[in-house]
């Protein structure tokens, strides 16, 4: 069925949930989005499918102190964006995959929270252009989700030991898939692209000297957003949209 009109950049309801992969996925993709629904009155909560052990590149890095860390500063990312609350799931980052007992973990948060709107990585999108590959980490946060949103999260006969845990079922009613893949809901975030920057600058285990670069990249990605699809702003982010019944 299609929807009568354009499609929302805001969410109906009053609460969001963003599940993604790592600490600093949200701020990447979707960091201006956040800044801009909690300003306007959304209560934001967050839910990291792991804790990022393995985002370094130095070999002599201790994976469980870099964990350590990067929750730190994706608790303060998220903050800085206006965001409440923010829950690790702790699975070994760079060989997450879509297991019943990932579903299982973020249909108990989506039964916790109970958002009207949910907000997830594109699971189908594998590379970007020529100089982007998709870390299959994104993919599998992605699949997880919306298998998660649909239909487990609304079925009290998936995971029936989650309502023995008092989780009862929760129907998500919006979906906002991020993705540079054939969007069809562009968020303005031209008033709000240093907000995103401030909530990026926490990630400083994963930016540190490399902000600069890091701003330049991000804002032109933004651009070409805005550009790519003549949208009458600057600055933008892009979702599959989806209503769900």
């Amino acid at each position: 069925m299609m929807l009568d009109g354009p499609l929302p950049t805001i969410p109906v309801g009053s609460s969001v949930l963003v599940v993604m992969a790592h600490p600093d996925d949200a701020e990447f993709g979707c960091g201006g989005t956040i800044a801009k629904w909690a300003a306007a009155g959304k209560e934001v909560n967050y839910v990291l499918c792991t804790s990022g052990d393995k985002g370094s590149s130095d070999p002599n890095t201790n994976p469980y102190n870099l964990a350590k860390i990067r929750r730190v500063e994706q608790a303060n990312a998220a903050h800085a964006l206006g965001a409440r609350e923010v829950v690790f799931l702790s699975y070994e980052d760079g060989t997450l995959t879509n297991t019943l007992e990932l579903r299982r973990d973020i249909v108990r948060e989506i039964r916790r929270f109970r958002p009207d709107a949910v907000i997830c990585q594109d699971p189908t999108m594998r590379f970007g252009g020529n100089r982007y590959l998709n870390h299959p980490d994104h993919r599998a946060a992605g699949d997880a989700c919306l298998d998660a949103v649909y239909p487990s999260a609304r079925d009290p006969h998936v995971f029936p030991e989650l309502l023995v845990d008092g989780f009862e079922p929760h129907k998500v009613r919006e979906v906002f898939m991020s993705t540079m893949q054939s969007p069809d809901v562009w968020v303005d975030i031209t008033e709000c692209f240093e907000r995103k920057l401030e909530g990026l600058r926490q990630h400083n285990s994963q930016v540190g000297d490399r902000f600069d670069q890091v701003v330049e990249r991000v804002r032109e990605r933004s651009k070409f957003v805005a550009r790519a699809f003549n949208l009458p702003f600057e600055l933008g982010e892009g979702y599959r949209y989806f209503k769900l019944d």
